[in-house]
């Protein structure tokens, strides 16, 4: 895999592995429908991913928060992830990179799928990224079994060089995937999920885990082979599954670690020094507004994380991939500035509320 090497932030963070998923910067001047190919800034998706590599973080590239499947198309991502994979290698940011089938457009059988997840697995590998093996939507539309989960994920598990995260989100994220690894009982659900594991631990290096039950992520990580790590997804709970307990932790894979990118570099480089007090004392007051934003429909908190960035100068504008930037409602921003200005994550509190004053304009707003 990419990266290793600590940037401008700091050193690198020592006791937990963390990944921020970051967004896609939009290009606000293409003349482009809801359902056009995405029209990507590449600049400023660059530029904010250095920003996440400055201070000691890993990139989760091509993910749910990258709008996968939301505006992003296969075509898109494939280019995502060889521009970002050589920009970490340029600055020695570590990157992984997300695998999944959304090359395929329409109904699926599972040989078709497992085409896509090989055709997506070699495109990462060949960039030099660390894959992780998504949750896909035409698998869960092809799967009757939980044998096929367990047939497929050995494939492609046998298939890869090297150790690879493997993904599980959960249908409060995307509603297609209701029933993965064949039952929507989860304890069921669990158990094929660990089948695959133990099948081969030496090709997994993680799991990253989003179903927002922080007690569920606890059972499952203390039911891990030696050796596999669990990547909490979990955007309500993330304090206390990073920060662990006397057996064992969480590393990091989250969405709202692009918003929280500087403040959470922080946090865990206390947690490096042992002092879980005080990496506590410095996440555990962002949790208010990670809530606010992956409130249901929980899909849509990419809205919330790209005006964030917007209000905090990372990008000159409030534009999204397929027009999401409508996807969430006027006393919801306002809500996100509140709390983000609260916590201090805008590097300039004037432009952040010059900004936000002009949304409200833009909404017919009396100020």
């Amino acid at each position: 895999m990419l990266g290793g090497a600590a940037l401008a932030g700091g050193a690198a963070l020592a006791s937990r592995t963390v990944f921020s998923a970051a967004h896609v910067v939009a290009d606000p001047y293409a003349d482009v429908s809801p359902d056009s190919p995405a029209a990507v800034d590449w600049d400023a998706t660059l530029a904010f991913r250095r920003h996440l590599w400055s201070h000691g973080l890993g990139v989760a590239e091509a993910m749910d928060t990258a709008q996968r499947g939301m505006g992003l198309d296969w075509a898109g991502a494939a280019e995502l992830i060889r521009r970002s994979a050589a920009e970490a290698k340029a600055v020695g940011g570590r990157i992984a990179c997300g695998v999944g089938t959304d090359q395929l457009t329409g109904p699926a059988d599972l040989v078709a799928v497992r085409t896509a997840y090989e055709e997506q697995l070699a495109l990462v590998e060949e960039t030099g990224s660390q894959a992780i093996l998504m949750a896909s939507r035409a698998l869960a539309a092809a799967a009757r079994t939980p044998d096929d989960y367990l047939a497929l994920c050995t494939h492609l598990l046998r298939q890869a060089s090297e150790p690879v995260i493997l993904h599980w989100l959960g249908p409060m994220f995307d509603p297609a995937l209701e029933g993965y690894w064949g039952s929507s009982d989860l304890d069921e659900a669990t158990g094929t999920f660990l089948e695959v594991i133990a099948a081969h631990p030496d090709k997994v290096d993680g799991i990253k885990v989003s179903l927002l039950d922080a007690q569920r992520e606890i059972d499952l990580r203390r039911r891990l082979p030696e050796g596999v790590r669990c990547y909490t997804g979990d955007d309500f709970n993330y304090p206390e599954l990073i920060a662990g307990d006397e057996r064992g932790f969480s590393h990091a894979l989250l969405g709202i670690f692009d918003p929280l990118g500087p403040l959470a570099a922080q946090a865990v480089r206390v947690l490096d020094t042992g002092d879980v007090k005080g990496f506590r004392e410095l996440l555990d007051p962002t949790v208010e507004l990670s809530r606010h934003l992956f409130q249901p429909p929980t899909r849509f908190y990419k809205t919330g994380v790209v005006l964030l960035a917007w209000l905090a100068g990372h990008q000159s504008h409030f534009t999204m991939v397929g027009g999401l930037q409508s996807a969430r409602s006027l006393p919801h921003f306002c809500r996100a500035y509140e709390l983000a200005d609260g916590l201090g994550l805008f590097p300039d509190p004037g432009l952040a509320e010059h900004r936000m004053k002009c949304l409200l304009t833009m909404y017919g707003v009396t100020q």
